[in-house]
């Protein structure tokens, strides 16, 4: 960077001060918040970030040293809950991206159904022989939680997916959402969600796992001894057991 695009001292110094007035404004709405997540805390917490970050870089580009802050990521942070305290009503909202990797298996795997819900007389033509047609034939037999396990099977590789658990104040009453199921999908009412996705996989590093105890917390009461375990046959065939891919893809719980 030239001299001349370089900010001033007294630009530097004006971001500073920016910062501490930021830090003040947030402390105060800490201090007054009316609950958990007041959006004035929320509000005031973007306006420091956004101010340490700017002193950062200019910070930086002025005299090439940096802050020992870390500023997370707000773009991938839920906005601040406004749904009720209690919830009367949840929606559970999943979307699962997939890839076409393998059509011929698709179809193959979609005409094996669609013969079997013929009782063995098929054509090989109909519904089924078509990518659209398949899916639509596996996807009608299959529930979304065994595509999900058996995805290889069906000629299909992962993308991301996520999950979000909405409150709602009352239930829906039937039939009142089905035309538009997900217009109503307000962020603001977001309990909590969980995301996967391979991107994650650049924030996972496993050599800097190992080593790592992981304390995973269980209810007493749901426990059961394993001298009461039934013995679980394997399979005969790998062919026939579902299969749950988790290779090269990395999850986060993106809870309050």
């Amino acid at each position: 960077m030239s001299d001349a695009a370089q900010p001033t001292a007294a630009e530097v110094r004006a971001a500073a001060e920016a910062v501490k007035t930021a830090l003040d404004r947030h402390l105060a709405a800490v201090e007054r918040r009316s609950g958990e997540d007041d959006p004035a805390v929320y509000e005031a917490f973007n306006e420091l970030a956004a101010a340490a970050e700017e002193y950062d870089e200019l910070l930086y580009d002025r005299y090439d040293e940096v802050t020992p802050f870390e500023i997370p990521g707000t773009e991938d942070a839920l906005p601040p809950y406004q749904g009720p305290e209690e919830a009367n009503a949840l929606s559970v909202l999943i979307r699962r991206d997939y890839a076409v990797v393998e059509p011929q298996r698709l179809l193959a795997q979609a005409q094996r159904v669609a013969d079997l819900d013929a009782g063995g007389e098929a054509d090989g033509s109909g519904p089924a022989d078509t990518v659209h047609g398949a899916l639509g034939v596996l996807f009608g037999e299959f529930e979304p939680d065994e595509i999900a396990s058996r995805h290889k099977e069906f000629g299909l590789e992962e993308g991301d997916s996520t999950l979000w658990v909405t409150a709602a104040d009352t239930p829906a009453e039937p039939g009142e959402w089905l035309d538009a199921p997900f217009d109503q999908a307000d962020p603001h009412r977001v309990v909590c969600r969980f995301d996967v996705s391979a991107v994650f996989d650049d924030e996972l590093d496993d050599d800097a796992l190992d080593g790592v105890d992981v304390d995973v917390d269980i209810d007493p009461d749901l426990a059961v001894p394993l001298d009461e375990v039934d013995d679980i046959d394997e399979p005969d065939d790998p062919d026939d057991s579902d299969e749950l891919d988790t290779e090269g893809r990395g999850a986060r719980d993106a809870g309050r």
